[in-house]
């Protein structure tokens, strides 16, 4: 009987059954509640799981409820949640930064397999043939309300923090993050951890910001190889040689110059580090003026010519719609949630739930990989919102047992069986037309500029009362 409900639910709606496969195999309990034990440091379990914080902040982020306080009153009016909301405040608020990596790295380890193996035949060709491309980029939280005390005698925006998430474009998922509790720190403070998990055979592609002696050296130390753009001020490489033209790319005429690297200030004594400078004259300039784009690669020129790193990096521009992306399709930037490690939890689940999505979406578009077509996240995420509720409720858990034991191989397998019973039509894309240029916002009344990191303003709040004693 179980088998029949689970049956119609497939030919009704087959998204809503995967993206249930997808998070069951990213996010089961025993294993978030191994990570939390594993990797926090001050808090424990007596009462309340993290699994359970982590599925109802996973109900929010996917939209299924409006708020976190809305999930847990529904918790503990079905009696799945035996704290109070006030409990569970009080967890969401402490959850470490260390365990919110922890989970999206090995949910995302979890989910790779499955997603390499939904890539069909005729998926598209590697980004670099010989390396896995890892797009490093930033993402600062929006302002969230200013519900604590601290934070209404503040005129600026209460900016909760912000994440560094290295993602993986070959399989559309975000495969490590560092969550950051000072929205005003620069992002390169962030960025250590993530390149001591650097390897030998990867490139990594960044924005200006990561563009510093520390980064260029740390991911030369780890075998990887590096593609950013140049910032004016931070590394400033030295000419070693002289810059020749190569030819013309996609957007404008190429010339390549060899330069020097200078050691970071740590290592003093360390020796410059050999790189190629790719300068791009532009046909076009781009938004802020510039007509010259200059780029920095320890790419050997065997593997890449000037032309192919200019193109890469043009590439690297169009997955930097990431966090727009989480935007609009999921609710990973809950505006009530004002203190920093809470609003960073909410991120954080939203990138599972993007990453359990994003499995989805490989496996329907796998099923149309003779005439492709592309498959619109959106319309997925929709899909789950409407039909997800309903299905966990009439299919019991244990129907489950037999999916959540396969290997990766025969989970994208079941996947694609799946997908046979969606109608791609519902679902495809329908890219906008190009917008044009920008157009001036016009006058912009300073306060609205004005903006404050919360963890410094609770940090100096609590650092007052301290003083003023009991």
């Amino acid at each position: 009987m179980l088998d029949a409900v689970l049956a119609r639910f497939v030919e009704r709606c087959p998204v809503a059954v995967m993206a249930h496969l997808a998070l069951q195999r990213a996010i089961p309990a025993e294993f978030v509640d191994a990570v939390f034990a594993a990797h926090a440091g001050q808090q424990y379990t007596r009462e309340l799981l993290f699994s359970t914080v982590v599925d109802l902040m996973a109900l929010v982020a996917v939209g299924l409820r409006p708020s976190l306080h809305a999930a847990a009153r529904e918790a503990r009016a079905a009696g799945t949640l035996g704290v109070s909301v006030q409990a569970l405040y009080d967890k969401v608020n402490r959850t470490e930064p260390a365990v919110l990596r922890a989970l999206v790295r090995d949910s995302a380890a979890r989910l790779a397999p499955v997603a390499a193996a939904l890539r069909a035949p005729g998926a598209p060709a590697p980004w670099l043939p010989g390396y896995r491309v890892r797009v490093l980029d930033g993402n600062h939280l929006p302002a969230t309300e200013k519900r604590l005390a601290p934070l209404r005698a503040t005129r600026g925006a209460a900016l909760p923090g912000l994440a560094l998430v290295v993602y993986d474009p070959e399989l559309d998922l975000v495969v490590d993050l560092v969550a950051g509790e000072d929205a005003h720190a620069q992002e390169p403070t962030y960025v250590p951890p993530l390149l001591a998990a650097a390897a030998p055979g990867e490139l990594w592609l960044g924005d200006r910001n990561f563009a510093t002696r520390g980064v260029v050296h740390a991911l030369s130390a780890r075998g990887a190889a590096l593609l950013v753009r140049e910032h004016a001020t931070r590394l400033r490489p030295a000419p070693a040689g002289e810059r020749r033209c190569v030819g013309r790319g996609a957007s404008g005429v190429v010339y390549e110059q060899p330069v020097a690297c200078p050691p970071p200030a740590a290592a003093p004594g360390a020796p410059a580090l050999r790189l190629r400078r790719v300068e791009v004259e532009l046909d076009a300039p781009l938004e802020s003026g510039e007509t010259v784009l200059r780029l920095l690669t320890t790419l050997p020129a065997g593997d890449a010519d000037a032309v192919a790193v200019a193109a890469l990096y043009r590439r690297r521009w169009t997955v930097e719609g990431l966090s727009q992306r989480l935007e609009r399709v999921l609710h990973g930037e809950v505006h009530s949630l004002g203190r920093p490690r809470a609003a960073l939890l909410a991120f954080s689940a939203a990138v599972v739930a993007y990453n359990a999505l994003a499995v989805v979406q490989a496996a329907v578009e796998s099923r149309a990989a003779a005439e492709p077509v592309p498959v619109s996240l959106y319309q997925v995420a929709h899909t789950v919102r409407e039909h997800y509720r309903g299905l966990v409720v009439a299919v019991a858990a244990g129907v489950w047992a037999a999916y959540d034991r396969q290997p990766p191989a025969a989970l994208a397998a079941s996947l694609r069986e799946l997908a046979a019973h969606v109608r791609l039509e519902a679902f495809r894309k329908h890219p906008r037309g190009a917008g044009g240029p920008r157009q001036p916002k016009g006058y912009v009344p300073q306060a609205e500029l004005q903006h404050v990191s919360t963890a410094r303003v609770l940090a100096e709040h609590k650092r007052q009362r301290r003083q003023q004693g009991p």
